[in-house]
């Protein structure tokens, strides 16, 4: 496959590393105005750097847009003559939908949007894709790209900002717990590292433990928690600290943000 990637911020590059990571590709042309982040990829073998939008689209098949939703728009103008039916697009760029996509490159091309999160650097991303009509055929090529940088997921489009916050924003929800739980330990008498590698292995081995068991995180919770022991008593004081309440009212804030963002 010959993938560009058009716009290497934190998300594209992170793109980038999985696919190099890999090999999910016969050529891959990294795109972007400031060319000196990603430098360094330039030693991959087949791996192309450049700040020419119009070649690296011109030498691929898929064309990987991972632009602020602000940028999109002008990008997507200034290569739309290079784009043919046959190129598959795929977009990461969060609020963008794919009628806004339809409506500079036209309806008839295969437009995927897609939603990684950073995690795909090292194939461990949770992310969801959906298609427009025309590039309905196209999704399970992207699912086989996707999901050798992780788990994929085909969802209905409306449901796609959702899954933004949920995984993309999820990352970084996740990893405010896991500050907050070293935190803790360091309150406790832990060093820093020591509370920061009991902190990251617990929050892995439950993630862990859910995936390979298939239960529910209450079945996990009552098989480690005991008559007025220690864990239900801090469990306990954690939700009248409004713990999960304080996790769903930052989802849903999160949510009504990227609505915001989409009408802008």
């Amino acid at each position: 496959m010959k993938i560009a990637i058009i716009g290497t911020g934190n998300l594209g590059s992170s793109i980038a590393k999985g696919l190099i990571k890999n090999k999910s590709f016969t050529s891959l042309y990294l795109s972007d105005r400031n060319t000196k982040a990603v430098k360094s990829f330039e030693t991959e073998e087949n791996v192309s750097v450049t700040s020419d939008n119009e070649l690296a689209v011109e030498n691929s098949d898929i064309v990987i847009f991972a632009l602020q939703p602000k940028h999109i728009d002008g990008v997507l103008e200034s290569v739309k003559a290079k784009i043919t039916n046959n190129h598959i697009i795929m977009s990461v760029a969060a609020g963008v939908d794919t009628v806004r996509i339809e409506n500079i490159l036209g309806a008839d091309k295969k437009i995927i949007r897609v939603m990684p999160n950073t995690a795909i650097s090292i194939g461990k991303s949770m992310t969801c894709i959906a298609a427009n009509a025309a590039g309905q055929d196209e999704v399970p090529l992207a699912q086989d790209i996707f999901n050798q940088l992780g788990t994929t997921m085909v969802i209905p489009e409306d449901l796609v900002q959702a899954a933004t916050v949920i995984c993309a924003s999820g990352i970084a929800f996740w990893m405010r717990l896991v500050r907050a739980t070293t935190q803790g330990a360091i309150q406790l008498g832990f060093e820093a590292e020591e509370a920061h590698e009991l902190a990251v292995q617990t929050c892995f081995g439950s993630a862990s433990l859910l995936i390979e068991s298939g239960r529910h995180p209450e079945q996990e919770i009552d098989r480690v928690t005991t008559p007025s022991g220690c864990t239900i008593e801090g469990l306990n004081e954690m939700e009248h600290q409004g713990l999960s309440s304080a996790l769903i009212q930052g989802v849903v804030a999160s949510f009504e943000k990227i609505n915001q963002l989409k009408k802008n």
